[in-house]
């Protein structure tokens, strides 16, 4: 016999980490079946945007630190970028490579919260992600050898960084490398056959190439879905295209095979930043760049492979000393956009699981 069964509409959240009472999914349930959803979300509008045409083009780069700001210095580089690009301002050498080692850094620091908090969604209370917050730690203690800081670092500068690196990074920096391939082997005999993970990710929240495509998707999610993609490849910046590494991607495009990618890609920054401390030269970490510049008219674009995927900055100049206008592409909130179809035709508890996968800040969709 069929029970006879009425929808009815439940708000679920906040869910993750990173949705501390500004998102919520509201959800239109059969049972525990979710037959619609619409994503909520607009609480936490800062206004970054608009108030950089307010200020400087230096002084927006702390505005940056507050996007995605478990990536920092990455949101920092995307800014410099644009700007220099706008002016045409050229930056050292030594500078490039100091902001490769910095941008990858931030990719394991982020990809290691972003790992524990969805093994965290998928019932594992705490014990992964106090192993990985064990070696974010270990970077947050290098960013604050060069910034002073240990979450809003503000180190890029037009032209360059704000100062060179100490002599103690590079030794602390080298033991965290040779360290790190270790502590990943540690994750993966904890989770990468994990029954529990298994039934609870394989398959789940299928994300489609198509799907991905078509609706702008970057980053591990798009990769995940089997999309060869890399900014840092097909369109490199920095010095990135002095480096070999490889573009991880998945065959199915369920949460197992993004959690997969994250872990992956943490090898190929390792990678990445061997190869830059074996090349790195000396001399100047900054450009002479004027405190107030007057970019001339006209507009730039500049995009990088953030943690989470395209973050670019669009900023057209009227030849002031501040943006006329700053427009952000976030990640995170493109990456938002096929929620509802990877949610749909599943339950309540596969939809914590499905959100936790796609790796989201807040910070960076209300901006």
């Amino acid at each position: 016999m069929m029970l006879k069964t009425e929808p009815f509409v439940l708000n679920i959240g906040p869910v993750h980490p990173s949705t501390h009472g500004v998102f919520r999914m509201r959800a239109t349930l059969d049972g525990e079946v979710i037959i619609g959803l619409e994503p909520v979300f607009g609480y936490l509008h800062r206004g970054i945007e608009k108030l950089a045409e307010e200020r400087t083009y230096g002084g927006v780069i702390p505005l940056t630190d507050r996007l995605d700001y478990l990536a920092s210095m990455s949101n920092n580089l995307a800014y410099v970028l644009a700007v220099e690009k706008l002016a045409g301002i050229s930056v050292p050498e030594r500078a490039q490579y100091l902001r490769v080692i910095m941008a990858e850094l931030q990719r394991i620091a982020a990809f290691l919260i972003a790992v524990g908090a969805f093994i965290n969604d998928c019932g594992a209370f705490f014990t992964p992600f106090l192993y990985m917050f064990r070696e974010r730690e270990k970077i947050v203690d290098l960013f604050e050898m060069v910034s002073g800081q240990r979450l809003l670092y503000n180190y890029m500068r037009i032209g360059g960084l704000s100062q060179d690196v100490p002599d103690e990074f590079f030794p602390a920096l080298d033991r965290f490398v040779r360290q790190m391939p270790a502590f990943i082997g540690e994750y993966e005999r904890l989770l990468k056959e994990n029954e529990i993970l298994l039934a609870r990710a394989k398959g789940v929240g299928i994300l489609s190439q198509e799907k991905a495509v078509n609706c702008s998707m970057s980053g591990p999610v798009l990769r995940a879905s089997g999309v060869k993609w890399d900014i840092r490849k097909v369109d490199p910046y920095l010095v990135y295209d002095r480096f070999e590494f490889d573009v991880p991607t998945g065959s199915v495009g369920d949460c197992y095979d993004r959690y997969r990618v994250r872990i992956e890609e943490i090898r190929q920054s390792l990678r990445i930043i061997k190869q830059a401390m074996e090349q790195i030269p000396s001399g100047a970490v900054k450009s002479d760049v004027p405190h107030l510049i007057h970019p001339p008219a006209g507009e730039a674009y500049a995009h990088i492979e953030a943690p989470k995927g395209e973050l670019g900055f669009y900023l057209v100049s009227d030849n002031s000393i501040a943006p006329y206008r700053c427009h952000v592409r976030a990640p995170s909130l493109m990456n938002l956009t096929t929620l509802r179809e990877m949610i749909i035709g599943w339950k309540i508890q596969d939809a914590i699981i499905i959100f936790g996968s796609i790796d989201i800040t807040m910070g960076e969709v209300d901006r």
